[in-house]
Formats: structure tokens, sequence, C-alpha cells
């Protein structure tokens, strides 16, 4: 597929041979990079270093259209069957059983019929949740009205454990006869429908008339050679600073408005606010990983993560957007594993693997480490400025955020507007766009002064507004580290 331009500045810059401020010679720092200096965009992304995530996701390339109110993405559901409420009444030693399944995201009988992905004919490993047995067997009937499953064991002695006993039941192959018939019923793919809607972000600089002469000027020259200057006024490039930061930040905190709340209802009768959005950090608490009561300073900690991972889609690669403590505490945990501090030899990190040797000092500073999977470390400004996130309380249920963990790469979903799988990174931002309107990011003049002529305001209103919405796929491969 040929590749195409999803987004063009805000205005299409002339410059001026004099320094004459005027509406179409007027430059942001967005028109800058996007139309005269598009090479600078890896400098735009030092600026602000890998420690946002809005800037991991320019990095990857993270952004596309989309030209809906609605954005809709299907995942995929497990691909194997395990239940862990499961229970029989029949007593150890005997050779059959009839396992109820109860597992609570499993319907009740209703209409018409208990969805149970166990099927005649199918082997099972059957466990104890107490620990005090297991057996396999095979699946002789099952009754989907009721939810039960009918077993025969495969051992002599029957049933390990006593009766009533919760299992956790799991399928690993089939058996039949010679000559028989095939698998009866067949499975149908499990897809998870989510959504999430864009808000429109807005922000406005204004200036006098008369207060108009906090003017700078850069130098350009274009492709075709052609030179001449554009203006810009610092306050308005502080406003820009602030803006860029709150696309960021709201595609980080924002929540859907809950059914009446006093924000919905309060969108019915004005302007402002709308039915919010699902940001970062409210999907991952809901369908990712929450890690609690302070940051892994151990290796046995990460290895608790590491285990969860293991059960979700094991992504190899991952990036730890931290705050300073820990990103200290991941320091002096590595550190620790250097030969000459802990164990010897047999129990250290390799010299070289972060650029130290073992005639220079150490370098405490570590940036990834291997444990099961690659996880990168990449301190994250916004959980340390004291006018964010930074500077909220330690106690628990504060709000305060140590960390987010967000698998590297991509995932296949099933695009509701393409109609068809698709590969998306697990997290990348939507922007409301079509052939008439792009809405990434918008700036335009107002006003009279500064050569605008858009009404008698004897002043320069210089706009900004963004429609957007982040999409977070896979949460389940998200961690957040919390109070």
């Amino acid at each position: 597929m040929a590749g195409q331009v999803n987004a063009a500045p805000g205005f299409q810059l002339q410059p001026s041979a004099q320094q004459v401020p005027l509406a179409s010679n007027y430059i942001t720092n967005f028109d800058f990079l996007n139309q005269y200096l598009p090479d600078t965009y890896e400098k735009e992304f030092e600026r602000y270093g890998n420690r946002t995530i809005s800037s991991f996701l320019r990095m990857v390339g993270a952004e596309m259209p989309s030209n809906s109110d609605l954005i809709k993405w299907a995942e995929q559901g497990r691909l194997h069957t395990k239940y862990i409420n499961c229970a029989t009444a029949a007593a150890a030693g005997v050779g059959v059983a009839t396992f109820t399944i109860s597992d609570v995201l499993i319907p009740t009988p209703t209409a018409p019929a208990k969805p149970i992905a166990i099927r005649v004919g199918q082997t099972l490993f059957i466990s104890d949740n107490a620990g005090t047995g297991s057996n396999k067997a095979i699946v002789t009937a099952v009754d989907l009205a009721l939810g039960t499953v009918d077993v025969a064991y495969y051992e002599l002695a029957g049933q390990s454990f006593a009766a009533a006993q919760v299992c956790t039941i799991f399928i690993y192959g089939s058996e039949f006869k010679k000559g028989t018939n095939g698998m009866q019923g067949s499975l149908e793919a499990d897809d998870i429908i989510f959504e999430n809607s864009p808000i429109i972000i807005k922000d406005k600089y204004a200036v006098s008339g008369s207060d108009m002469a906090q003017i700078g000027w850069i130098e350009v020259t274009t492709e075709n050679g052609a030179s001449g200057y554009l203006w810009y006024m610092k306050s308005e490039h502080e406003t820009r600073l602030r803006f860029d930061d709150y696309l960021e930040t709201a595609m980080i905190e924002a929540v859907p408005a809950e059914a009446g709340s006093g924000a919905q209802l309060n969108a019915a009768q004005g302007d402002i606010g709308n039915k919010g959005s699902e940001g970062i950090f409210h999907v991952v608490s809901e369908r990712g990983n929450v890690w609690g009561g302070g940051n892994p300073t151990t290796l046995t900690e990460f290895d608790t993560i590491v285990s969860r991972l293991d059960k979700q889609g094991a992504i190899e690669e991952n990036v730890i957007f931290v705050d300073r403590d820990f990103s200290f505490d991941i320091d002096d945990m590595l550190a620790s594993l250097n030969g000459f501090v802990v164990g010897g030899a047999s129990n250290s990190a390799s010299f070289g693997l972060f650029d130290n040797d073992d005639t220079m000092a150490l370098n405490l500073g570590f940036t990834g480490f291997r444990r099961g999977y690659d996880f990168y470390k990449s301190d994250w400004k916004y959980l340390n400025d004291p006018t964010m996130r930074g500077g909220l309380s330690t106690v628990a249920g504060s709000g305060r955020v140590n960390g987010l963990l967000v698998p590297a790469g991509s995932t296949s979903v099933y695009d509701q507007i393409l109609g068809k799988n698709a590969k998306r990174p697990f997290l990348h931002v939507r922007y409301r766009a079509s052939e008439t309107e792009d809405r990434r990011y918008k700036t335009w003049i107002t006003g009279s002064a500064g050569g605008a002529q858009t009404s008698d305001l004897d002043a320069m209103e210089v706009n900004f507004l963004s429609e957007r919405a982040v999409c977070t796929l896979g949460a389940n491969n998200f961690f957040i580290f919390s109070e």
C-alpha cells in the first residue's frame, strides 16, 4: 500500500522578505517542524526525552487518523480453555464423576445454555485447588443446560481428592477409537469488543494590539532556495508548550463520565465536557495489572511480575516509565547483583553489559535488564513534576503512580472500520481527520491585530484545538505501579 500524508501543518506559511508581522507568516513550532524542518522531529523527541508517553508514541509512529465519534476494536480471547471453579459430589476413589462448572465469567444457563467450551471425547487435567490430589480424565457427556461435565478417570484408583473440593480443569487433548465419528461441535473465537471516544482539547493565547511588541523572528530558507522571515511570540510559545503537555496528560488521565455524574449532567447544559474518554491509567487500572504497596525492589518481586506476564501475552520487550524513586530502586537492585558487591563472580552481572569494565567505577544508572523478558527503564518527567503527579503522598489511596509498564511492539486486532484484522501498536493515539478537516493539531489566528482580520477585536487570539483518543490494546499486558 502506498504511503500518504495524514496530517498537514495548520498554515501554509509564506516567509516575508521584510520583518512584517502578518497572519500569513506567523509561525508555531508545529508549523516550523512539519513544513520547514522535518528532519528536526528527533530533536523535538529529545527535547521531551523518552520520559513521556506521547514522545514514545511519536517515536514509533503510533498516531493515526479516525473519522468517527467512536473507535471500536476487537481483541482475541484465550486460545485454550481453563476453568478454576469446578466441583463434584463424587467421593474419593470412584471411577466416574460429574463436575459443575461455576466460573464467574460463565453466564447462568438461561438463554438457553451455558457456553462451556468442553466437548465429549476431550481429555482433561483436574487438580484440587487445595493441593490434595489431581487426575487425568476423559469427557463422557456434557449438559450445557445445567453446566455440568461427566468424566471417566484414567487412574485405576479413581478420584484422588474428596467430594466437594473446588478444582481447576483444563483441556489437554482428546482420544477416540478407530473408525469413529469426528469431534461433536466446534468452538468459535471469543472476541472481546472494546471502544473509546475522542475528546476535544482547546486552549487560547490572547494579546492586545498595544502589547504586540514581544515579537521574535526566524530566518528560513525553503527547499526552492527562497528565503525570508517568520515571526512568533514568546508568551504564545509557552502557551503552545502547555497545550502540548495537555495533549499528553489528557490521554493519560482521562476517565469516562459515569451515568448520572455531575460531569455528565453539566455537559448536557453547557459547552464544556461531554462524555469523557478512557485514558491509559483508567484502562490499565480496570483491565490491566496493578502493583500496589510500593515499588518492586528485589528480583523475587520482579519474578512475580514476570510470572504474571507469562500468563498474559508474554511480550518479549517492555518499557517501564518510572518516577525518580522507582528508577533508583531499580538501579540499586541491579547494582547489588554486581560480583564485587554480592556473592562473587558466580552471582554477578557481567561487566560490559551496562557499559562498565573492571577498571572503571561502576555506573549505577541502568537503562535495562533481562529477567525472563527485556525491560527498558525510562525516567518519566510527568511522575516527577511537583505540579502534576510528582509530589503526591505515598499513602495508599493518594492517587500516586510510581511507574507504568508498556509492552513494546504491536498486536493484532479486528479493526471495525477496515473490517479485517490489522496490526496496531499496543499504545497509540487516534485523532479526528477527514479529507477536509484535520484535527490532530489545529492552530489559527483571530482578531484584528497582528495581520488578522476576522473581527473588530483589538487583539490577536491564537487558538489551539485537538480531538483525539488513546487506544490501549491488550491492557492485560500492561502494569501500573501505585501506592
